[in-house]
């Protein structure tokens, strides 16, 4: 059993190599892609939103899945898999122009995805409590700003070089430069005998209420931040003065998402797991207010450096204390508890694209994701009181 640090790095690399092709590229390549697929493919802005929408839709079946599956061995085979079917959907969006077959693609990209967010850091935490190594998932879901920021780094090198169809099947290929560290670094999962932290009592199930109310606050995180996620991009290419430079405002965006996991974990170890989230809700709803309130360079920016530096965070610290009081297969519980962030994400881009359709403009949908965040605050504020 391989405890040293070398073999910590290699885990937490494979993590975030494993975001960064799942996430980054299969999920979220989508948002630097849209407008071009809207301006050279004939994408509707309607047609937009539901494609973002399938894509969750995967997301949250492929939650729904790892929430039934118990054994941490077809986790990990499950892992691998979708790393595979990653880069494969990627690609694939290049080979046609159909709406159709996108819609399906999208789907199967989400579902890939649980593989970064939900296996891999399941796998990841799992491992680290088994060796030993404190249960922090910040140098994890670092992967999460890194996808971003590669996913836009691609879009903008390939811009003017290769047509839309090139660029998806450039963004595929890139894929598998992430694939196989995330692939060869994380070794299977041990078994539940091994010896060391693993033999602990795994301590009492948060109670019921509490654990409503952390689905509720989730869902209401989910919501926040998708709007912003899908439609980011599209929004600053409607600004004269950043016109043709949204896919460097989703890089700007992104490297303020890689060290944030990382403060928002000493934020948490200072004050606590959930007054951390409840700064880091109220951040969010200050980036998302302030594109929708103007239409300013300044603030759209601002907002985006803001939203880089909470949404990943927000993710991590839910994770990371959901995952700490199920340690035997941390896996299993953040993917329950992922339910209603993804279902939050299926009905957020319709309703975003739906509202861009009928007004010609994002900001009404950034409102609502506004006030559902605020939401997400209270409902927060009353779990702070709840016992575990």
């Amino acid at each position: 059993m391989d405890t040293t640090p070398a073999a910590r790095r290699r885990v937490i690399a494979a993590g975030i190599c494993a975001l960064i092709l799942t996430v980054g590229l299969a999920r979220f390549a989508y948002t630097p892609m849209l407008p071009v697929m809207r301006a050279d493919a004939g994408l509707s802005a309607l047609a937009g939103g539901w494609l973002a929408t399938l894509n969750y839709m995967g997301y949250i079946a492929g939650a729904l899945a790892a929430a039934a599956i118990g054994d941490l061995g077809l986790k990990f085979r499950l892992y691998r898999l979708g790393l595979a079917v990653a880069v494969l959907s990627t690609a694939a969006m290049g080979l046609t122009d159909s709406v159709i077959l996108w819609a399906a693609l999208r789907f199967t990209a989400g579902l890939s995805s649980t593989a970064g967010l939900l296996l891999a850091s399941g796998l990841v935490l799992n491992w680290l409590i088994r060796h030993g190594h404190r249960p922090e998932l910040g140098l994890h879901f670092m992967g999460l700003g890194l996808g971003i920021a590669v996913s836009g780094l691609a879009a903008a090198a390939l811009a003017g070089h290769l047509a839309w169809d090139g660029q998806w099947l450039a963004l595929g290929l890139l894929g598998l430069a992430f694939l196989v560290p995330a692939w060869v670094w994380l070794p299977p999962p041990a078994a539940l005998h091994a010896t060391g932290p693993a033999t602990m009592a795994e301590p009492p199930a948060p109670g019921r209420r509490w654990m409503v109310l952390m689905i509720a606050a989730y869902f209401c995180a989910g919501f926040g931040f998708v709007i912003s996620a899908t439609f980011i991009v599209a929004i600053v290419e409607q600004l004269p003065l950043l016109a043709g430079k949204g896919n460097w405002v989703w890089v700007i965006l992104g490297a303020a998402a890689v060290p944030s996991c990382f403060l928002w974990d000493r934020v948490a170890a200072a004050w606590g797991a959930v007054p951390a989230l409840m700064l880091s809700y109220g951040v969010q709803t200050v980036s998302i207010l302030l594109p929708a309130l103007s239409g300013g360079t300044v603030p759209v920016l601002l907002g985006a450096v803001l939203y880089g530096g909470t949404f990943a965070g927000i993710v991590s610290l839910t994770l990371t204390l959901i995952g700490r009081r199920f340690p035997r297969n941390p896996a299993k519980a953040m993917a329950r508890l992922t339910l209603s962030y993804g279902v939050a994400q299926i009905v957020a881009p319709a309703m975003a694209g739906s509202i861009a359709a009928a007004t010609g403009s994002y900001r009404g949908a950034l409102s609502v994701a506004a006030a559902v965040m605020v939401v997400g605050i209270g409902l927060l504020a009353i779990l702070k009181r709840q016992p575990e």
